[in-house]
């Protein structure tokens, strides 16, 4: 018998031996599958909201500047990701004198306050869970907002406490049976009644979709008993103005607060420091993920030692006619790999399929990082864990294997 050391004759030999155990074929692949499905959806994941961020801050528009309260910005004295978490915990609460403060910077055209709270919101025996939102009337601007039916309120239903709101089309649709339905119709948010005065169009954003809009100092009192806002929105027709107006913000509230009392930060700032800090919990995510992979990996070493045993005869047979270690160990390592790759395929199908759907609510993606990534393991595993039974196989005695029984 002429013993070839092909690849194509490897594969050959690899694919019979996987048709006569079809369903030790997919299991011993079950692991490194569900690895790699774990691996490739956590980067496309990680990727979609990286994506959903950058969608949601660039329609905020370009030149958009954010206060928050406590220190969350990126500096040499202690700012960055650290305090990031200890930024939304503490710091300035911003009330109405600061926004009145920064309406005086000239270069700014829009300032905007905003308080925000989770409300059940009711109208007509529905209730839903949804958000209050108390702002002044250029909020829509500076949120490009755009009506879908009715109107937005004015600067007079601000200074005027009216009691009027503007809902978002889900929360809309969530409460009556049409969105357009919802004007004129009178909702209840803690014991308030809002008369709804218009329905703006879906954004994209859960929070925005799902809101109630108020003029802010409507919500003085019971709704909002401190008089403060969460944060201010600055806006500048002119990017050149930006540098500017961040400057005299910081200027005003430093009169009123200390240097780590608040942030002053621009939109893209903002996006870059949110962006490392998911690119190190999506780190942590696919390490974790990777645990599937090792078991997946330590299950073919089983499969394929628990294989050498039964093939002992095989191998003794093959050795007699005169096949090497080398022909012996190469068969045994093949299958291991294929069997790796099989199963990292399968996954990356999965995973793929998967992605499609969740992308119709959700923008995940799958970049050809994650491709190459699921690829190489399950190809690394399948060397690395197939190499001690492979080698096991090679070194079985020729005449031992033969009378094995």
């Amino acid at each position: 018998m002429k013993i070839q050391n092909g690849y194509l004759d490897l594969f050959k030999a690899a694919m019979a031996d996987f048709k006569r155990s079809k369903i030790r074929t997919f299991l011993t692949s079950l692991g490194i599958m569900i690895g790699v499905l774990s691996v490739v959806l956590l980067i496309a994941l990680g990727l979609g909201l990286k994506n959903y961020l950058a969608q949601q801050f660039e329609s905020l528009g370009a030149n958009l500047i954010i206060i928050f309260p406590g220190n969350i910005s990126s500096s040499e004295e202690g700012g960055g990701l650290g305090n990031f978490g200890a930024g939304f915990a503490g710091g300035a609460n911003f009330d109405e004198k600061d926004y009145t403060n920064l309406t005086r910077i000239q270069e700014a055209d829009y300032v905007v306050p905003l308080f925000m709270k989770s409300s059940v919101i009711e109208s007509e025996g529905e209730r839903k869970l949804g958000y209050l939102m108390g702002s002044s009337e250029d909020s829509f601007k500076i949120l490009n907002l755009e009506i879908l039916e009715g109107e937005f309120f004015t600067k007079g239903d601000v200074l005027g406490r009216a009691k009027k709101a503007v809902l978002g089309e889900s929360l809309a649709t969530n409460l009556y049976e049409a969105p357009q339905d919802a004007v004129g119709k009178t909702i209840r948010v803690s014991d308030q009644r809002f008369k709804v005065m218009g329905v703006y169009k879906k954004k994209g954003d859960r929070e925005q979709d799902n809101a109630a809009v108020v003029p802010y100092r409507t919500t003085f009192g019971t709704l909002n008993p401190d008089e403060t806002f969460f944060t201010i929105y600055l806006g500048t027709r002119d990017e050149g103005d930006i540098e500017v107006v961040k400057e005299k913000a910081k200027e005003i509230l430093l009169k009123r607060y200390e240097t780590d009392d608040f942030t002053v930060t621009e939109q893209s700032e903002l996006l870059s420091t949110i962006n490392q800090i998911f690119n190190i919990v999506n780190g942590v995510l696919i390490a974790i993920g990777s645990i599937s992979l090792l078991v997946g990996g330590i299950g073919i070493m089983n499969i394929m030692y628990a294989t050498v045993t039964e093939r002992t005869k095989e191998v003794g047979i093959r050795r007699a006619v005169g096949a090497t270690e080398r022909d012996i160990l190469s068969q045994f390592l093949a299958e291991a790999v294929l069997l790796s790759v099989f199963g990292g395929l399968l996954g990356l199908i999965l995973a793929s399929f998967i992605v499609l759907g969740v992308r119709q609510f959700f923008p995940a993606s799958i970049n050809l990082l994650a491709v190459l990534i699921s690829l190489f393991v399950s190809s690394g595993i399948g060397i690395f864990f197939g190499v001690f039974p492979a080698r096991r196989a090679a070194k079985l005695p020729p005449i031992e294997a033969i009378r094995y029984e």
